[in-house]
């Protein structure tokens, strides 16, 4: 193995391993101190997502959607995520596999490159499909979005083999890694399609990506965004998005009831997916964290400071985001909004009891400040439920939260309790 493709593989295994469950958590990041301890978690008072930026109260559903939902999207467009284009005019889909019989007959499976622009031969991202051979079309469909090539995700060697990128703004071909394959067939069982696309495909996952990616395309060639402009988990929804453009054309896909789903960084990914992009029917994050789900002005794990450094992550989200790290007190939003956005929809925040990094209490409590959004479409989140133990299955409400035994993963039996969520709110009774 060369140096090259040691790195990727080690790059991959330190974000999938489950690295806080099995060490001990770090003590300082980029210079900055890490609290792992309720007592000193600070005082804090969150923004009131019901109240709109001139004071007054939001006392209906139609209110939020035509009145504070645009503000607190706003807030999250030009502070933290930075703002993204649209559909490009020059995507075309290039279906070329149409259908091929998969795991024992059970499966269907279809193999689409999504062009991003007119040139074909770059900016373009591959969708590995999986449709129930026996369900009736169309098919409600979970998309997720994975820190590996296609090829690498699933145990199907008919899958198209993949690139990955390195360091040096190289696609080099897909190397195998320890990587948890994606159970494909217990979703099919349960009459639930499956998407995959490799996040690499649309943006790389490094500080000096940005001529590589999508984002180049349109940033006319500048060497630092604007402080607003969109940054590296913008650019995979973006990509996200061209995702659904193609399920709107399929029609053996019901495009009215797709699930995102992703972790990690990818978690954070498909919230903002969810929020921007009100197509996606269900949104689950796993383990999304700081930028994700976990309320920032709780002093606790991963921080604004930690994840904006510019020798971490600032490269995932506008650099306006970086402006607050210091004075997260000032900031306009917290995660609850971020959270409040995917309603009336059903949204799942699935954690790990050992993933102090990404505060698994800190996702909860953060359900529990976005719930009156919730509540205004009639919708139930945990209420006054106390924080809940490791397998608690009894908070998948549409607004649900999930939290397995053990640290920062996705674990197999987390995708039971993803299929029971599904089941429970996109397939017909």
């Amino acid at each position: 193995m060369n140096k090259r493709h040691l790195f990727l593989t080690i790059a991959i295994a330190a974000v999938h391993s489950i690295v806080y469950g099995q060490q001990k958590p770090p003590d300082t990041v980029a210079g900055i101190p890490v609290n792992y301890k309720e007592d000193k978690v600070g005082t804090y008072i969150l923004p009131d997502p019901l109240t709109l930026n001139n004071g007054k109260k939001v006392t209906s559903a139609d209110m939020w959607v035509k009145k504070r939902r645009p503000e607190i999207f706003k807030m999250y467009q030009e502070i933290q995520f930075g703002k993204a284009p649209g559909k490009p005019a020059d995507m075309k889909f290039n279906v070329f596999d149409k259908g091929t019989p998969v795991f024992n007959g059970t499966a269907i499976r279809k193999q689409v490159t999504v062009y991003f622009t007119k040139d074909t031969s770059d900016h373009k991202m591959d969708v590995l499909i999986y449709l129930p051979a026996n369900a009736p079309k169309p098919v409600p469909l979970l998309l997720d979005i994975s820190f590996v090539p296609n090829s690498l995700s699933v145990a199907d060697s008919g899958v198209k083999k993949g690139m990955m990128w390195s360091r040096d703004g190289k696609k080099v071909p897909a190397t195998q890694t320890a990587f948890r394959k994606f159970d494909v067939e217990k979703f099919i069982s349960n009459g639930i399609g499956v998407a995959l696309v490799y996040y690499g495909d649309i943006e790389p996952d490094f500080a000096g990506g940005l001529p590589y990616g999508i984002r180049s395309q349109y940033l006319g060639g500048k060497e630092k965004p604007a402080p607003d402009e969109w940054g590296a988990i913008a650019a995979w929804a973006w990509g996200l998005s061209r995702a659904m453009d193609y399920f709107e054309t399929d029609k053996d896909i019901n495009a009215k009831k797709i699930a995102v789903t992703g972790a990690s960084r990818l978690g954070k990914t498909a919230l903002w997916t969810g929020a921007q992009d009100q197509r996606f029917a269900m949104v689950i994050a796993s383990i999304s964290g700081e930028g994700g789900a976990a309320l920032s002005r709780r002093n606790y794990g991963e921080t604004i400071g930690h994840i904006t450094d510019p020798t971490r992550y600032l490269y995932q989200f506008a650099t306006n985001y970086h402006d607050y790290s210091n004075r997260i007190d000032q900031l306009p939003m917290d995660a609850h909004m971020l959270v409040s956005l995917i309603a009336p929809r059903p949204l799942l925040l699935q954690t790990g009891n050992t993933d102090f990094w990404s505060d698994p209490k800190g996702e909860y409590l953060s359900a529990q400040a976005a719930e009156p959004v919730y509540k205004l479409f009639g919708k139930a989140g945990p209420g006054s439920h106390e924080f809940p133990g490791p397998g608690d299955t009894s908070l998948l409400n549409p607004l649900g939260y999930y939290m397995h035994e053990g640290g920062h993963a996705v674990l197999p039996t987390d995708l039971d309790v993803f299929v029971t969520f599904i089941k429970q709110y996109l397939l017909p009774n």
